[in-house]
């Protein structure tokens, strides 16, 4: 199975990051503009906190706040779950799953090496799925399989 370092090899490592002092309007904008669900939140250099769109949902909209006037500090997730570029993606499946999130944070080290969704898991598993049915396929006609 294809490890979190794969998986940021194919996709890249590029990591969209705001300041805690950010208002939820400017991140929100930050977020449509990059098509992406949520933004880390780092200070100095280190992970601070997430923000998604389901913080948006629950701590902005339902709780009757600005977010003109709501800083991301605020309403983030503050206590964020992160994997290791060696991990797999059953691994990462499994701890989405659990704990119910979409975005995971790479670590290598101290190191913010990248972050993975829940869509770049599931797309790197059903382009595996993909390879070994066309393999079989070749295997079942009589073809080459390498």
């Amino acid at each position: 199975m294809r490890t979190v370092e794969s998986i940021l090899s194919a996709k890249g490592k590029d990591v969209w990051s705001i300041p805690p002092d950010t208002l939820v309007y400017d991140a929100i904008a930050l977020m449509a503009e990059k098509g992406i669900g949520a933004l880390l939140v780092l200070e100095q250099g280190k992970v601070a906190g997430i923000f998604s769109e389901r913080d948006y949902a629950r701590r902005v909209e339902l709780e009757g706040r600005s977010s003109r006037d709501t800083l991301v500090s605020e309403v983030m997730t503050s206590r964020v779950a992160y994997v290791r570029p060696t991990q797999t993606m059953g691994e990462c499946m499994a701890l989405m799953t659990d704990k119910r999130f979409r975005h995971l944070p790479v670590m290598d080290g101290e190191r913010l090496a990248g972050v993975v969704s829940i869509g770049d898991i599931v797309k790197a598993i059903i382009s595996d799925q993909d390879f070994v049915i066309q393999q079989l396929e070749n295997y079942i006609k009589g073809g080459s399989y390498f």
